[in-house]
Order: structure tokens, then C-alpha cells, then sequence
């Protein structure tokens, strides 16, 4: 997958792109992140991104054409991926919302600042608009860095196992994850749980599932009306106080 990022500030993403996960996929050629100074295309004098917005109020507001010509340029002509803009206005960024963006061919994802973008802009050069939470950032760097983790673990290949995208929170059954365990066997006179020890798979894949429902149920509650439970699952919720209809 490919993934342009426009921003007036590309050297945030410099160590977030080569260091772990993603900088193996990368090295790996599984993705082609690249950050796009949004600057250079400004027609203005000083090469500034951002003036007055029409009608008064506060801070200043990203221009329409240093986006245009920056998106036509990364873009081209045959662009057939998705234009994201991160905003607080957006749609949530959700599991699902991200498992279908990893199955576009590329992304380009524009970085906001300041009050805002000239809406023109986003009329024009936007299809999709994400928000990461309902809460403002002072711009769009963090979230579309957000966004590119999100999407590119989901790419084949870049966490190694094929099942860890699949086997954790928001997975398709709708749950949180359940608790895990490492070495060593007791710490700070706390045990792992037997089950895990016992080399019985069906069973530890039962207290597994037991468990996600559970913390689903403590956790989120609000996510028990879609996640797919079966109906002992529901009875035995209902039974220890927890609304799943």
C-alpha cells in the first residue's frame, strides 16, 4: 500500500515511519508511506499556507490552493484510492472503518492546522472525512499518524502472524480482547490462570472467549448490542447484571 501524507510540517513523521513495525514494512516493501510538505506549492510570496478566514474569528485558516496543487500532483490522473482529511467533524476511525481502507491500493491523507481548511478545498480534493476522537488536536499530524498505523497493520505480511490482526479488540465478533499472559508462572504472588497451563486448546480457547465477553460487558458495554454473542452468552450476562439488547 501506498500513503502520501500532506503536511506542513513532514518532520514530525520522520521516527514514527522508520522505527518499529512500520519501519520493517516499509523496509520490507509491504508499505510506501511518504510525507509531502504541503509549502512548496503555495503561489503566495512567503510561501505561507494559511490567511484570514472570510467572515472574522479567531486564527487563521489553511488556503484552498496550496492543497489543490499539492493533491494534483500526488494524485495525478489515473488515482483510484481514497482522499482523507483528519478532522474532529469526520466520521469515527473504527476497526471496520480501517479494514476497508487497507484495501485500497493507496491513501493520501491531508493534515489540517490552524482553525481549519478552506472548505473549497475539501469540496473539491476530500472523500472521505476521519476523526480519530472526539477531542481537537492543534493539527492533523498525530491523527493521520493514527490513521497510518491503524491501516497498515492490517496490510498482509506486516505484523507476521496473519491471525493478530484478526484476534484482538474490535476483531469481527465485536469484542474486546481477553487478558494475556506471560513468564514468568507467578509474579508478585499472582498466578496465571491454570487453564492456560494445561495444553487443553479447546478449553483454553473457551475461557478465551469467556473473557473478552466479560470485559466487554465491564469495559464497554455499549458494544454488547453488536457484538456477536450467542444465546447462553446473552442468558449468562443477563444473569450477572449486564444488558446486551
Amino acid at each position: 500500500m501506498k500513503i502520501t501524507i500532506l503536511t506542513t510540517f513532514p518532520e514530525m513523521f520522520d521516527s514514527v515511519l522508520s522505527a518499529s513495525i512500520l519501519g520493517r514494512a516499509a523496509e520490507a516493501g509491504l508499505i510506501q508511506v511518504r510525507p509531502v510538505d504541503i509549502r512548496p506549492y503555495s503561489l503566495c510570496k512567503h510561501k505561507n499556507t494559511d490567511d484570514y478566514p472570510y467572515g472574522g474569528g479567531a486564527g487563521m485558516l489553511m488556503l484552498a490552493q496550496p492543497i489543490a496543487d499539492a493533491m494534483k500532483d500526488v494524485c495525478g490522473e489515473n488515482f483510484t484510492g481514497k482522499r482523507i482529511y483528519m478532522s474532529p467533524r469526520g466520521i469515527p476511525l473504527t476497526q471496520s472503518v480501517a479494514r476497508e481502507l487497507a484495501g485500497e491500493q493507496e491513501l493520501v491523507i491531508l493534515c489540517g492546522h490552524y482553525e481549519g481548511v478552506d472548505q473549497r478545498a475539501l469540496d473539491k480534493y476530500i472523500d472521505l472525512e476521519l476523526s480519530i476522537g472526539d477531542y481537537v488536536l492543534t493539527g492533523g499530524e498525530i491523527a493521520a499518524m493514527v490513521l497510518t498505523d491503524c491501516v497498515s497493520r492490517l496490510i498482509p505480511g506486516v505484523l507476521g502472524s496473519e491471525e493478530s490482526p484478526v484476534d484482538e479488540s474490535f476483531s469481527i465478533e465485536g469484542l474486546l480482547e481477553y487478558p494475556q499472559y506471560t513468564r514468568p508462572r507467578v509474579f508478585e504472588d499472582v498466578e496465571v490462570p491454570e487453564v492456560l497451563l494445561n495444553g487443553d486448546h479447546a478449553k483454553i480457547a473457551a475461557w478465551r472467549r469467556e473473557q473478552a465477553v466479560l470485559t466487554t460487558a465491564v469495559r464497554r458495554p455499549d458494544m454488547l448490542k453488536k457484538a456477536n454473542l450467542t444465546q447462553k452468552e446473552k442468558r449468562e450476562l443477563a444473569e450477572k447484571g449486564f444488558q446486551n439488547e
